[in-house]
């Protein structure tokens, strides 16, 4: 529980201050594609987790993803692991994780749901 708290501190000052801390290209395209408007703060510490740490992400945070756009959720991940936070996480995997991240959310985005 308290993994989450700090997830979600963390979050909050990557959304807030993290124009300071990003590359020219990041920042541009975040601010540009306004993507820190299009994601609800519940799925952002979702997809978080999942990407930088362990966790599921629900199909409806999924959705959002999806929707967020691929740019955007690439230019958030890089701008992530720019933050001295994340000096210790190898960038190499996190883009890994999050690639895979981003393709199982469109595999089940594309997928035939079950009638009801």
């Amino acid at each position: 529980m308290a993994s989450l708290n700090v997830y979600s501190v963390l979050v909050v000052l990557f959304l807030t201050c993290g124009v300071v801390m990003a590359t020219k290209g990041n920042d541009q395209i975040i601010k540009e594609s306004n993507c820190e408007t299009k994601m609800g703060l519940p799925c952002v510490l979702e997809a978080f987790t999942s990407i930088f740490n362990t966790g599921s992400i629900s199909n409806k945070c999924c959705g959002e993803l999806v929707v967020l756009g691929k740019v955007c959720h690439s230019a958030l991940v890089k701008r992530t692991l720019e933050n001295p936070l994340f000096k210790d996480l190898n960038p190499a995997t996190i883009i890994a994780k999050s690639i895979q991240t981003w393709n199982n959310f469109l595999a089940l985005i594309d997928s035939p749901s079950p009638s009801a």
